[in-house]
C-alpha cells in the first residue's frame, strides 16, 4: 500500500514539473489537434489504432507534429504489449533482448508486442537489419518515428514491409488552438499581439510553442502586478521581435522589393528581403515574383537572370527554409546588379494591344500546316523557304499576316547581352535580300 501511495505521489509530483508541453499531451485521439488527413474520423491511422489493428508503420515528420503523442495513444489503445526504444541509446543487443521477451510474452501468454523505436533514423544498417525478421514474421509490430527522410534513412526492406505516415507542420490555426488550450489549463492570459508572435515562430511546430508560451507565462508571472502574457514577453520568450507585417504590410513590401530590384539597388533589395523572411512571408511567392521580374525588367539584358530566379524558386521548394534563403539572397543579388531591358515584355504587350484592337489577318498560306493528307492540294506550305538550307540560317520572308507586316514590337536596347541582339538584327537589315 504505502509502495502505491509512494509511486502515485512521484508521479503527481513529475507531471507538477513536467514541461508544458507534455503536461498538455493529449490523451485520446480527439484531443488531438492537426493532422486531420491521418486522424480525423473514418481517416487511415485512426481506424487502425481504434480496431487495434495496426501493422508497423513509419511516421515521418518534422519535430513538434505529434509523433511521440501518437505512439503513446496507440499504446493506451492496444492490448498489445507496448515497448519504447531510442535509437540514440539503444543497440543490436537490445533489439534482440526485446526480440526474445516478446517471443515469450507470445508463447505464454498470446499477447503481441508493439516496439515504438523513436528516432528511427539513428538506427545504422546493422541495427535495422536485426529489426527484420521480427518485424518480418509480425513477431514485432514496428513504430517507428523520424524526422528525416526515411527513403534515404530506413533500409529498403523494413521500409516496403511498414505503411509510411506522413505527418505536416501544424498550420497557424491549429497552433493558436493549442495556446489557447494551453493557456486555459494553465489558467493564464495572453494578448492576442503575444499569441500571434509565438504562433509565427513557432513555424509549425507544436513543442517549440508550447515552450515559448511557458517562458513568457513565466516572464509575465515575474512582474506580479499584471499576469497577462504581452507582446514584449512573447518577444522575450522567443529572443525575436515582432514585425508588423499586415495585408497592407504585405503588399508594400513586396512592392518596395520589386522596386529597389529593378532599381539595380541589392542592398534595398536584401533589405526588404530580410523583412520578409523574419516576418515570415511565404518564401515560394518571393520566388514567384523574381522569377516574374527576370522576364519583365532583366529580360535579354542578361538571359541569365530568368535561369538563376528559376533555380532560386526549385531550391525554396527542394531545400527549403531556413537554408535556401542563401538561394534567395544569390537571386535578389544577381538580378539587382544584372543589366536592365524591359523590351520582351514591351515587346509582347505591343503583339497583344495589336490582337485585341486590329483585325485577325489570316495565317499566310506559305506558313499553314502541310503535314496531313489533302493539305498541299490546298496550297497550305508553298513557297514556304527553309531557314537552314541557307547559309545563313535565316531567309527573309513573311512570318505574319499581310495587315500586321510592318508592325515593330521588339526593338532591343543597347544593355548588357541585348546590346549584341540589336547589332545581330541590325547586320539582318543591312544584308540584301
Amino acid at each position: 500500500m504505502s509502495g502505491d501511495l509512494f509511486g502515485s505521489a512521484l508521479q503527481e509530483r513529475l507531471a507538477r514539473q513536467a514541461p508544458l508541453a507534455a503536461r498538455m499531451r493529449p490523451t485520446t485521439l480527439d484531443e488531438m489537434v492537426g493532422q486531420e488527413h491521418l486522424l480525423a474520423p473514418g481517416k487511415p491511422l485512426r481506424s487502425l489504432i481504434e480496431a487495434d489493428r495496426l501493422s508497423s508503420v513509419i511516421l515521418w515528420g518534422p519535430p513538434g507534429t505529434g509523433k511521440t503523442t501518437l505512439a503513446r495513444l496507440i499504446a493506451g489503445a492496444t492490448s498489445k504489449e507496448f515497448v519504447t526504444m531510442s535509437a540514440v541509446t539503444a543497440g543490436v543487443k537490445d533489439v534482440r533482448e526485446t526480440t526474445e521477451k516478446a517471443r515469450r510474452r507470445l508463447a505464454e501468454h498470446g499477447q503481441g508486442t508493439i516496439l515504438f523505436l523513436d528516432e528511427v533514423h539513428r538506427f545504422n544498417k546493422a541495427q535495422q537489419d536485426a529489426l527484420l525478421p521480427s518485424v518480418e514474421e509480425g513477431l514485432l509490430v514496428l513504430i517507428g518515428a523520424t524526422t528525416e527522410n526515411p527513403y534515404f534513412e530506413v533500409n529498403a526492406p523494413l521500409l516496403s514491409r511498414s505503411t509510411l505516415f506522413r505527418l505536416e507542420p501544424l498550420s497557424q490555426e491549429s497552433l493558436r488552438v493549442l495556446l489557447d488550450r494551453a493557456l486555459e489549463h494553465e489558467a493564464a492570459k495572453a494578448e492576442d499581439d503575444a499569441l500571434a508572435h509565438l504562433v509565427d515562430k513557432a513555424e509549425g511546430d507544436a513543442r517549440a510553442a508550447y515552450n515559448a508560451l511557458e517562458v513568457a507565462m513565466a516572464l509575465a508571472d515575474q512582474r506580479g502586478d499584471d499576469e497577462t502574457v504581452t507582446l514584449a514577453d512573447a518577444e522575450a520568450a522567443l529572443s525575436a521581435r515582432a514585425l508588423r507585417y499586415e495585408r497592407d504590410e504585405h503588399y508594400d513590401i513586396i512592392s518596395a522589393f520589386i522596386k529597389s530590384l529593378r532599381g539595380s539597388d541589392a542592398d534595398a533589395a536584401l533589405y526588404w528581403l530580410a523583412r520578409m523572411l523574419e516576418a515570415g512571408e511565404d518564401a515560394r511567392y518571393i520566388a514567384r515574383r523574381m522569377v516574374v521580374l527576370a522576364s519583365e525588367d532583366v529580360g535579354m539584358a542578361d538571359p541569365m537572370g530568368l535561369v538563376v530566379a528559376d533555380a532560386a524558386a526549385r531550391a525554396v521548394e527542394f531545400v527549403g527554409l531556413p537554408e535556401a534563403q542563401l538561394n534567395l539572397a544569390h537571386a535578389v543579388v544577381y538580378l539587382a546588379t544584372a543589366p536592365k531591358s524591359n523590351r520582351a515584355a514591351v515587346a509582347l504587350w505591343r503583339a497583344q494591344a495589336d490582337v485585341r484592337e486590329r483585325p485577325a489577318g489570316e495565317v499566310p498560306r506559305h506558313l499553314r500546316d502541310a503535314s496531313y493528307w489533302g493539305a498541299k492540294k490546298l496550297g497550305h506550305g508553298k513557297g514556304y523557304e527553309y531557314p537552314h538550307d541557307d547559309p545563313r540560317a535565316w531567309v527573309p520572308q513573311q512570318y505574319r499576316p499581310p495587315e500586321l507586316a510592318d508592325r515593330v514590337y521588339y526593338e532591343p536596347s543597347e544593355h548588357g547581352a541585348e546590346q549584341a541582339v540589336a547589332d545581330r538584327l541590325r547586320r539582318r537589315e543591312e544584308e540584301p535580300t
